[in-house]
């Protein structure tokens, strides 16, 4: 059975740093595409960040440039998240998620999820 497990998140302050682990289990984790998502109250689920298992290639949406930084640890079946000067904006449950081939940012285009970690930022 699939399973993604999120850690690292918490409380931050403005301007401040955290760096966010999903560690999948029962899957073989070089072959997939991963990606974060986060999603804030009452907002839809958004994209945050993918990497790409065959190359390293590192996808990230606008407003992440430059502040997050995705990479894999394939021999730790590990994905992590390094997000730098954070904004009170940032402020959502974080998603860890999967896919064979990465081809957008649609949330559907992924499975399976983690269960979501909360990751707050005080100004």
């Amino acid at each position: 059975q699939v399973q993604l497990v999120e850690s690292g998140g918490g409380l931050a302050q403005a301007g401040g740093s955290l760096r966010l682990s999903c560690t999948a289990s029962g899957v073989t984790f070089g072959r997939y595409d991963m990606a974060w998502f986060r999603q804030a109250p009452g907002k839809d689920r958004e994209f945050v960040a993918a990497v790409s298992w065959s190359d390293g290639n590192a996808h990230y949406a606008d407003f992440v440039k430059g502040r997050f930084t995705i990479s894999r640890e394939d021999a730790k079946n590990t994905v992590n998240l390094q997000m730098n000067s954070l904004k009170p904006e940032d402020t959502a449950l974080y998603y860890c998620a999967a896919t064979r081939v990465f081809l957008g940012t649609t949330p559907s285009d992924f499975a399976p999820w983690g269960r979501g970690i909360q990751v707050t930022v005080s100004s």
